[in-house]
């Protein structure tokens, strides 16, 4: 097949392409930019998703279209209003962009695009005990960012497209992916990241925002790029969560790097003021195990000191670099 991917220089993009690739398709990448220095054999497209020109560069045959091209990053990106406008303006853009460009090439029918567990009601979310994330349950409508609602959005308007206009969309909604070659500097990086950077780099502290008492499950990205692929490629055409229902404490997110630092018991946890979203988020996965016959593979232990060693060894050879 020929794969398309939008947003494919990005983390969970240029995994996907190498899966993709693996499996023997052409593979097409679209985005700012490529930064992994490795070997490929993809067709990449370097140019900004929001500007209509970067579109006239696509191929018109496509079988798959993977939407991954978003403005995102992590709870100090996404959850302090600062980029609000940003986010919500340039992520619609690329989908109305999208949306319009399939339309036109006819022989462009299906389309994934990535959703996000920021969708479901704030209110289903207040503590361990009262987290409601089955699909339905997004509406009634009630985001906790305006990057949550640029995501309903986007889904409605995949959704509207599909029924008047003909195209086969898939939606995904990730619930906090991660794994090696994830942004782990800078606002952009996400909580798995960030948190491991922040351990790695500490000698005595670290600093967690919020109570640290904020329950999160975490996707490592092999069982990601599963259930994205199954996702394309089954009849469902609603929305799906792909997460883990293998539930953490940001605290004890910390402790597993303290613990593969070797400091268990020897390292402080500071708590300060910062941005932290929702208080308890899980996924579930009833809909897209009975639909895909998916399920995340991989143990979240194991997941997370691969994700650890790897940001270790980037830190490291900066320092001799």
């Amino acid at each position: 097949m020929k794969c398309l991917i939008l947003g494919g220089g990005g983390f969970i993009g240029h995994h996907l392409a190498r899966r993709l690739k693996k499996e023997g398709n052409e593979v097409h990448i679209a985005d700012l930019g490529w930064w992994l220095d490795d070997n490929h054999d993809y067709t990449v497209i370097l140019g900004d998703l929001t500007k209509p020109s970067t579109w006239l560069k696509l191929d018109n045959n496509y079988d798959e279209v993977y939407n991954l091209a978003a403005d995102m990053g992590g709870a100090e990106y996404i959850f302090t209003k600062n980029n609000d406008a940003k986010i919500m303006l340039n992520s619609l853009q690329i989908t109305m962009h999208c949306i319009n460009w399939m339309v036109k090439n006819k022989k462009v029918k299906r389309v994934f695009f990535s959703s996000s567990a920021c969708v479901y009601n704030q209110n289903n979310q207040m503590s361990r005990h009262h987290i409601d994330t089955r699909e339905q349950s997004a509406y009634p409508a009630y985001p906790d960012s305006d990057y949550g609602w640029e995501k309903l959005t986007s889904e409605r308007l995949y959704l509207a497209a599909a029924r008047n206009l003909g195209l086969q969309v898939r939606i995904g909604r990730y619930h906090n992916v991660y794994g090696p070659e994830s942004d782990f500097k800078g606002i952009r990086a996400k909580s798995v990241a960030a948190l491991a950077r922040k351990v790695i780099e500490a000698t005595t502290e670290v600093e967690i925002f919020g109570t640290g008492n904020q329950v999160r499950s975490f996707l490592y990205i092999d069982d990601c790029i599963d259930a994205t692929i199954r996702v394309m490629r089954c009849d469902y055409d609603q929305p799906l969560n792909i997460g883990s229902n293998e539930a953490l404490t940001i605290n004890q997110l910390v402790d597993k790097f303290i613990e593969f630092k070797g400091m268990k018991n020897k390292m402080k946890k500071v708590y300060v003021d910062g941005p932290t979203g929702v208080n308890a988020r899980n996924s579930h996965n009833d809909l897209i195990q009975f639909h895909t016959g998916w399920y995340p593979a991989t143990n979240v232990v194991h997941g997370l000191e691969a994700t650890y060693k790897w940001i270790e060894q980037q830190l490291l050879s900066q320092d001799v670099d």
